[in-house]
């Protein structure tokens, strides 16, 4: 009986890891082991697999190469070694003060929107605003998505509100490239990028990288629904210094008003959502 099937796969050799982080970084094998404080033969033999790095030299090549929790596992597994960084469910009991934090931070932002996001722009949960804003600008198709790139990009959905949707989206793309680069190993996010370049509408020139064009260190998005606009700019925040994988991987983002006619419309919507039926 052949039992290939339900064997777990082996691990990606660290060398073919370590040879896609450098060039992700763009990082030679002589540049890195210097950065790292290794000999470049050692690092050499490390990638070739006639050398076994130790738990401390792994750990050195992935703060050189800058690598994220779930990555720095990944390398550690590659080299025969556990995990470093455990990955908690947000559910768990562990994690409940981190998520009275994130509680806190969604309730303080009312009546504006607020949403929780992981590494793949999928909404972990928001605030009752982002819903109302929602509900505002797409009635019933409100909440079909559970992705904030797809609500972006597919036109049934909040593509179809944004008044600046091709300084919004490029943006976006811009972001995603920079992610997609700097974690080659992602392959959900790169199979999320080709996702929404495959969009109806969507520039040809965005599905190649511009490397002299950095996103935007703050994002402005213009909403509109029957004459009535909402401007925002938007800020993320994310979790210092975390030690849990899935921590790594979250961050909030933030909508605030540009003026004084979306901030009166936001307190609108929250007093309608107050109100008796």
């Amino acid at each position: 009986m052949d039992h290939s099937a339900t064997r777990p796969p082996s691990p990606t050799h660290i060398g073919t890891l370590l040879r896609e982080w450098r060039a992700a970084r763009r990082m030679s094998q002589l540049d890195l082991a210097l950065e790292a404080g290794l000999s470049a033969r050692h690092l050499s033999c490390v990638e070739t697999g006639k050398a076994q790095a130790s738990r401390d030299t792994i750990g050195r090549l992935a703060d050189t190469l800058a690598m994220p929790l779930r990555e720095r596992n990944a390398l550690m597994l590659a080299a025969g070694y556990a995990p470093s960084h455990p990955e908690t469910a947000l559910a768990r009991p562990e994690l409940a003060q981190i998520r009275q934090a994130i509680d806190c931070i969604l309730r303080q932002q009312e009546p504006y929107p607020a949403i929780l996001l992981n590494r793949h722009w999928d909404v972990q949960t928001t605030n009752r605003a982002a819903a109302r804003v929602n509900r505002f600008l797409l009635g019933a198709r409100a909440g079909t998505q559970r992705n904030l790139l797809r609500q972006m990009f597919d036109p049934q959905d909040l593509r179809s509100a944004i008044v600046n949707w091709e300084e919004v989206a490029g943006n976006l793309i811009r972001h995603m490239h920079r992610v997609v680069a700097g974690a080659p190993t992602d392959l959900v996010a790169r199979a999320l990028l080709d996702e929404v370049l495959a969009y109806p509408g969507v520039p040809a020139g965005w599905r190649v990288r511009q490397l002299d064009s950095a996103p935007q260190p703050l994002q402005t998005t213009i909403l509109q629904r029957d004459g009535r606009q909402l401007r925002f700019f938007s800020t993320i925040t994310t979790f210092g210094t975390p030690r849990d994988v899935t921590l790594d991987e979250l961050h909030i983002e933030c909508c605030f008003p540009m003026d004084e006619e979306t901030a009166e419309l936001c307190r609108e919507l929250a007093r309608q959502d107050q109100a008796p039926d």
